[in-house]
Formats: C-alpha cells, sequence, structure tokens
C-alpha cells in the first residue's frame, strides 16, 4: 500500500470526515521521481467541532505518527469543520512553491 493510501486509510477510520483529500507534492520538490514524502491534506470532519487549530493538527499527527516517523518529510494540514468548509467554498490555498531547491529551478 502506497504511503498516500495509509495516509487516506488511517484519517477515514479515525475522522470519518465528510471530506478528504490527500495530495502528494513530492513531486514539487527536490526528491527522486515516485517519491511519497511531501503531503497536503485536507480533511473536514465534525471531529473538529469545538477543538482549536493546534488540537487538530495534533491529533492528525498522533493518527499519522507512523507515516510521519518515517517516509512523510512534510505534511501540510487544512483541518476543517463543515461550516468551515462551507465558509471557505470547499476550497483551500495552493501549496507555494517549495524554497529547498525545485528541480524545476535547477
Amino acid at each position: 500500500m502506497s504511503v498516500q493510501d495509509q495516509i487516506q486509510q488511517k484519517l477515514q477510520t479515525e475522522l470519518d470526515p465528510v471530506h478528504l483529500e490527500v495530495l502528494n507534492e513530492s513531486h514539487m520538490h527536490n526528491v527522486p521521481p515516485g517519491s511519497e514524502s511531501h503531503f497536503k491534506v485536507t480533511v473536514v470532519s465534525g471531529s473538529f467541532e469545538a477543538m482549536k487549530l493546534l488540537a487538530r493538527h495534533q491529533l492528525c499527527n498522533r493518527i499519522l505518527a507512523d507515516e510521519l516517523a518515517g517516509p512523510v518529510h512534510a505534511l501540510s494540514l487544512y483541518t476543517l469543520t463543515p461550516e468551515e468548509w462551507l465558509e471557505r467554498g470547499g476550497a483551500v490555498p495552493e501549496s507555494p512553491p517549495c524554497h529547498g531547491g525545485s528541480k524545476a529551478d535547477a
């Protein structure tokens, strides 16, 4: 199972989200082709009601502890309640370019 699939499965099981998107953004960084090291995760769940942003991220980090201890180098999290998701129009910001030296810059 790919790292991306593992992340997706764990968050789906633990948070029962109404929306979940796991994007492998490794290709945007200076890593070997096929890498699974940089991810952008958008998770919309009622589980986040009454939780501050830090607590939401800590929860996701606990759920993904094995991946963060191993292959995942960077994890961008957007953790929203269903109401916050609707207020944003069902969108999150695009990821910025890598500042660590993208292959595209070479």
